[in-house]
């Protein structure tokens, strides 16, 4: 799986190219919307596009736009920390897949690419989501997970259940 990174936060960038890579997926990064947009424009290759909005140069939406306008398919998953509906369904609007806040959904999403493979309980994802520093319930997860879910089930992975005892990210078999 291929998978370009538009993110300006260099932090937050370096920690999801880790996870990603970790898992198995090649990852490029871009910090700028001229960068992601003129990458997007030369390759077909992305499997996945993880798209901020805040990005310098050209905004995230106006890259979302170009790259619907020249007829790719390719996934979008915008992440962001503006959460307002407007926004949501403006991006949604010009053709993105989903949205991701940042920092929880991508907190969750990390530690599951960091486990690839390996059962992670809700006690450890509560814990270690605690860091972010949000109170989390067994429900949330479990509502979390299910966003999740609905936002890579077109792709090559899928976060299974092992009831009672927690979640896998897995490779679908294919």
């Amino acid at each position: 799986m291929r998978i370009l990174i538009a993110e300006d936060d260099q932090v937050l960038a370096d920690g999801l190219l880790r996870s990603l890579r970790a898992s198995g997926a090649a990852v490029d990064h871009v910090a700028s919307g001229t960068e992601a947009d003129a990458a997007l424009m030369t390759t077909d290759e992305f499997d996945l596009l993880i798209l901020d909005l805040g990005l310098p140069k050209m905004h995230g939406l106006e890259v979302l736009k170009r790259l619907r306008a020249r007829g790719s398919a390719v996934p979008v998953i915008i992440l962001t920390a503006a959460d307002s509906v407007e926004e949501r369904v403006k991006g949604l609007d010009y053709g993105a897949d989903d949205y991701m806040a940042k920092p929880f959904e991508l907190g969750l999403l990390e530690v599951l690419l960091q486990r690839a493979g390996r059962l992670v309980s809700k006690d450890q994802l509560v814990e270690r989501l605690c860091e972010w520093g949000e109170e989390v319930s067994n429900n949330a997860i479990e509502v979390y997970i299910h966003r999740l879910r609905k936002k890579i089930e077109k792709g090559p992975i899928r976060i299974a259940t092992v009831r009672g005892l927690g979640y896998c990210l897995e490779k679908i078999p294919g």
